[in-house]
């Protein structure tokens, strides 16, 4: 199954990606993941990538696409993936679907976590005081949730007009969410 999950930044796309890994047995993709690999390396992608992120901007569409391209060439996407933190706006939704339908892999569901702002900065707290990641402070969190309703949260619509979109309740416990994902997700594959 090739899955998609959006939500806004720390709504738990990657708890709940996680998760789905172990129970469908499918290949994890953040692109956040991805990008702090890039940043890590010290490549010349992931030192751009690096002071976009700190900025607290999203970092460019070509950027991330050559990045997901390089990890869907992978064996382990064969049997599907869950993509986490991609697309974030329309015009890598449509390069998205463009690399799909080229790499013969179109997505079978995507699913919105739908978690109210407060709770995000909340739990973005909690993670940068856990984590100290630098994109999880309050005020780049602020600036986050401002650029995802701007320009994520368009996404959504997009997916719905293709007939993909289910959008799910995504407060409450790991576990409970966890099973609101999968009940969508079989849902989906049943239908």
């Amino acid at each position: 199954m090739r899955i998609v999950l959006l939500g806004a930044p720390g709504s738990g796309k990657g708890t709940q990606a996680k998760r789905l890994k172990v129970e469908l047995g499918i290949a994890h993709i953040s692109t956040g993941d991805l990008l702090r690999a890039a940043v890590k390396a010290g490549s010349p992608l992931g030192l751009k990538a690096k002071a976009v992120m700190e900025a607290g901007q999203l970092v460019s569409d070509d950027i991330v696409l050559g990045l997901l391209e390089e990890r869907l060439a992978r064996p382990d996407t064969s049997q599907g993936f869950i993509l986490d933190g991609y697309p974030r706006n329309l015009a890598q939704a449509a390069a998205l679907d463009a690399l799909l339908v080229r790499l013969d892999q179109p997505l079978d569901a995507v699913v919105k976590l739908d978690v109210p702002d407060a709770d995000i900065i909340e739990r973005c707290k909690i993670r940068f005081e856990q984590e100290h990641r630098a994109d999880d402070n309050p005020e780049t969190v602020r600036k986050r949730l401002a650029v995802y309703a701007a320009q994520t949260a368009p996404v959504a619509d997009f997916y719905a007009g293709r007939g993909l979109l289910t959008a799910i309740d995504g407060v409450g416990g790991i576990e409970v969410i966890g099973e609101r994902l999968l009940a969508a997700l079989r849902t989906r594959a049943n239908a």
